[in-house]
């Protein structure tokens, strides 16, 4: 019997023209959430959007990608990863991922599938969150309000009211700072060890004994006062603790205060690539890792940070980012089969130029069927500061197996 056609998705032959870079109307001058916006052309009129990174570091990478084919995702990712002479920092890592985020929504477009599709299907149907800012609004897709009115503002709310107006918004989780004080005030770190512990035994209280709380040390401590404050904090019972330590220290101290405390752990919004922070996953020093996009180097990356992740039974606690980005996780994380929870910061504010973005619901980020990312902008509300048309400097020579080495 004659064999029957191998079925495969119908990608049509395309070439990558055309990368642009683009400042939205509120850039965020805090590069690790860098809402910077590209968009990457193709000659077959699909054009796919991408965030993150900064405007010397994208138009680095984007030559790159010029005349390439780009459904080759992978090799993509793989000759801007090791082009030019020094290996990828975190900035240039940031800015891969924010290409790397266009190349999977044309990906999307061109098969009419959303991400979850394009990564082997959805494990769940959202993403639990807790909210960076304190919570207690109960915001709907966009972050339209659904009873047409705010929350308190947190300043005029006690410790215990905002933790429990978070949990009712329907939010997985509170999150407060450890021992957070005024900008430019004095901090004193042995004193807010203290503090921390008086703090977290009210948000205890305001969350009840089955809701959950987390906080984020932000690397404000050294090791010594990181074990004091986690073992004084252990009765509460947080979900987590946030970045205990500083994160150049994260590889030494991170495995020995596994050893001091019970309470779960989490680490690196300010890590890049798997290289990072392999070895802490590996060997389960930590329960959480804080990796996001576009930051590890885009869907592509994070993927493979997701795979290590399972097959050490550690969760993924992603560091919020912009807001292109964050639609992209969900779509990544939705995948995950391991524990999840999503730092969000979006809920009751809309963003104007992105009419068609975020999905979220009660405390919850949901996932949609549009495809590739899912993102509509409105590019009259945005500056082009830059246009690569160009291929870059190639500095990668192909092996005979087709790998990619050094030039």
């Amino acid at each position: 019997m004659a064999r029957p056609p191998r079925a495969e998705a119908a990608l049509p032959k395309a070439k990558i023209t055309r990368v642009r870079i683009y400042q939205p109307p509120n850039l965020n001058q805090l590069f690790n959430q860098s809402n910077m916006i590209v968009t990457v052309e193709t000659d077959i009129g699909i054009t796919g959007i991408g965030e993150g990174g900064a405007k010397d570091t994208l138009d680095q990478c984007a030559g790159t990608l010029i005349g390439k084919n780009p459904f080759r995702i992978e090799a993509i990712w793989q000759e801007m990863y090791i082009a030019w002479f020094y290996p990828p920092g975190r900035e240039k890592q940031h800015a891969l991922g924010a290409l790397d985020l266009a190349l999977w929504d044309i990906k999307g477009k061109a098969l009419g599938l959303p991400l979850h599709e394009l990564l082997g299907g959805a494990v769940r149907n959202h993403c639990e969150c807790y909210a960076t800012g304190g919570g207690g609004r109960a915001a709907g897709p966009q972050g339209a309000n659904q009873n047409g009115r705010s929350a308190p503002p947190p300043a005029r709310m006690s410790l215990k009211e905002r933790a429990q107006a978070t949990i009712e918004a329907g939010y997985r989780a509170f999150r407060m700072g450890a021992g957070d004080t005024r900008d430019g005030a004095e901090f004193n770190t042995h004193e807010r060890v203290r503090q921390v512990a008086k703090d977290c035994k009210e948000v205890r209280e305001g969350v009840g004994t089955n809701g959950d709380w987390c906080i984020d040390f932000h690397q404000r401590f050294d090791y010594s006062d990181a074990v004091r404050a986690c073992k004084l904090i252990e009765e509460y019972e947080p979900y987590f603790v946030e970045d205990p330590v500083h994160d150049q220290h994260a590889a030494q101290d991170i495995p020995k205060l596994r050893k001091m405390t019970t309470v779960p752990l989490t680490h690196g919004e300010e890590w890049g690539q798997r290289y990072d922070f392999n070895q802490l996953v590996e060997n389960h020093d930590i329960d959480y890792i804080r990796a996001t996009l576009p930051n590890v180097g885009g869907v592509t990356e994070m993927m493979k940070i997701a795979a290590l992740c399972e097959t050490h039974a550690v969760g993924i606690i992603p560091h919020f980012t912009g807001p292109i980005a964050t639609a992209a996780l969900v779509g990544c994380l939705s995948t995950f089969p391991g524990p999840v929870i999503m730092e969000y910061n979006y809920g009751g504010r809309a963003i104007d130029h992105l009419p068609q973005c975020l999905d979220f619901k009660n405390g919850k980020a949901l996932m949609n069927d549009r495809p590739g990312l899912g993102v509509t902008a409105e590019m009259k509300m945005l500056k082009m500061i830059g246009e690569v048309t160009e291929p870059g400097r190639r500095n990668a020579y192909q092996r005979p197996d087709g790998s990619l080495t050094h030039w």
